[in-house]
């Protein structure tokens, strides 16, 4: 029996981007429900079983990093990309630190929002799963990374919530410990792209990741700044 289309909630004031959004992804095998604010939103959330969020910054009444916020309290990690102004990097930020896993910057082409849907749904299985491969387990400073189960605990064995792009970010960090990577390296990695000038999505990545996993992270031991460079896991990994 097939697995059922990936059902998506596009969340856009704008009826002409929605309209175009759900005929788009409704012909590369999604199943789309529309909402035009955070009050459908909050009524759609309930009643469907979603795999991503396509969520709008600017919407009338209750914003998107409001929106983020709620989605965080009440799915925890179902995906979420962000649809920003050009020239709204702060919000974007900001909506990175609370957890969106990527953003696309209006206006932007369908396919490229098509492509940063399939990338998020890759990582965090959104999508008809694959069947399981035991993965390689790697050991740190007392932390293990298991990649079969995703997950992450930590030296007293409590396993640490992590959104999809932390851990994928602290796996690429594992899988090359003790090599410097630059912003482009990662940002290539993680979401298959290259960053702008004024991208700090992946600072504000590893900013998230060392508050969950170092002790001082004004003063990181794991996850080190390398100036100039970019970053890199300067603890002994062990892979199992």
């Amino acid at each position: 029996m097939a697995e059922p289309a990936p059902h998506l909630l596009v969340v856009d004031d704008d009826r002409e981007i929605r309209d175009l959004l759900a005929r788009f992804l409704e012909k590369h095998g999604f199943r789309v429900t529309t909402a035009r604010d955070g009050r459908d939103l909050r009524r759609a959330i309930p009643n469907g079983h979603y795999a991503l969020v396509v969520l709008d910054l600017m919407l009338p009444g209750e914003d998107g990093l409001s929106l983020l916020r709620w989605l965080r309290e009440e799915r925890g990690r179902l995906p979420v990309v962000m649809l920003t102004a050009m020239g709204e990097e702060t919000d974007r930020i900001v909506g990175l630190e609370l957890g969106a896993d990527d953003y696309v910057p209006k206006p932007f082409n369908p396919r490229e929002l098509l492509a940063r849907i399939r990338a998020v749904l890759r990582r965090t299985d959104g999508a008809a799963p694959e069947p399981a491969e035991p993965g390689a387990t790697f050991r740190f400073a007392g932390w293990t990374l298991e990649t079969a189960r995703r997950r992450l605990l930590d030296p007293s064995g409590t396993e640490v919530a992590l959104t999809g792009g932390e851990f994928d970010l602290l796996r690429i960090l594992a899988e090359r410990a003790g090599r410097v990577l630059t912003r482009d390296m990662l940002m290539d990695l993680l979401h298959g792209r290259s960053t702008g000038p004024f991208d700090r999505a992946i600072d504000v990545a590893v900013s998230r990741l060392r508050r969950k996993i170092e002790d001082d992270g004004k003063s990181p031991a794991l996850i080190k700044t390398v100036r100039g460079g970019g970053y890199v896991l300067a603890a002994p990994v062990e892979r199992a």
